[in-house]
């Protein structure tokens, strides 16, 4: 699904076949996820291939490897340099680009000296493939900020995502949606989460959430289109009464919410804030419309 025979990787500093590439199975991120990543969309445009907010991805994953004490020997810039080749090596314009910084073998609970980075890059769909979501309540909750470093994407982090995910498919939702240690709504578990109510828009501040790229551009978007958002806490009786609600991510994009725990939302989607941001945001990153969303 991710490679094939032919497809070419960056690896510790060189372009490798992804078949070749390899790893210490000793490694301290494979057993203890003590790891950094970050995920970046290239879109086709009439400006040829362009990967948006890529310099902020970049700047994203350096300073989460700070953040737990990884020091990677790159600059943002080097790692854009990289990730534009290596989209040409593998002749792709629409692409999901996937760079992991991971550890080499450690088995004790201390730094690790060894650094390595693996930068990949495959045709992706949008990771939440419609916009008529079925979202449930999670009974898992985001982990405690003072537990993690839950404002950086680190690999460990994730077992809550996967988790939350799988218990929502095997009650045949199509995702969930995480509360915080306080019962207010955080945000799904690779999303950030929107609600609509009479004219406004509401997500979760920053503290128990990952704030993502995608999030705040739907942030300046709303500006431009003279939508009023607010940034607080909410509890999930009020998801419950909101007018539509949609989730945002790299992967995802920005994808509507028909209904929570089976109860539909009150607007449908083509008449939510959400679907113009949705139809905005689209217009930006594949038809050139720039402005101040700056592809680099």
């Amino acid at each position: 699904m991710y490679y094939t025979k032919k497809t070419i990787v960056f690896h510790n500093g060189n372009f490798v076949k992804a078949a070749e590439a390899n790893t210490d199975l000793f490694s301290q991120t494979l057993h203890y996820g003590s790891g950094v990543f970050d995920g970046i969309r290239a879109y086709e445009t009439v400006a040829g291939t362009q990967a948006f907010k890529i310099r902020t991805h970049f700047e994203r994953l350096l300073k989460s490897s700070a953040r737990i004490h990884i020091e990677l020997p790159y600059t943002a810039e080097e790692l854009v340099n990289i990730t534009y080749r290596l989209l040409e090596e593998n002749k792709l314009e629409n692409a999901y680009i996937r760079p992991l910084v991971y550890l080499g073998p450690n088995m004790r609970l201390t730094k690790t000296n060894e650094v390595n980075i693996f930068i990949s890059a495959w045709k992706w769909p949008r990771y939440q493939s419609n916009d008529q979501l079925d979202v449930m309540l999670s009974s898992f909750q985001r982990p405690n900020p003072r537990a993690s470093y839950i404002d950086a994407k680190i690999t460990g982090n994730y077992i809550n995502s996967i988790l939350a995910t799988q218990e929502a498919k095997m009650k045949k939702f199509d995702e969930a949606l995480l509360l915080d240690g306080g019962g207010f709504v955080a945000q799904g578990p690779g999303d950030n989460f929107f609600m609509e109510k009479d004219g406004v828009l509401y997500t979760p501040p920053e503290g128990h959430i990952l704030p993502g790229i995608t999030r705040q551009t739907i942030l300046n978007l709303s500006k431009e289109l003279d939508f009023e958002v607010i940034e607080k806490l909410f509890t999930i009786e009020d998801v419950a009464q909101a007018d539509g609600a949609f989730f945002t991510g790299t992967a995802t994009e920005v994808a509507g919410i028909k209904s929570l725990n089976h109860k539909p939302f009150k607007k449908d989607w083509k008449d939510t804030m959400g679907y113009q941001l949705f139809t905005k945001y689209r217009q930006i990153v594949t038809h050139g419309e720039y402005d101040s969303y700056s592809i680099i």
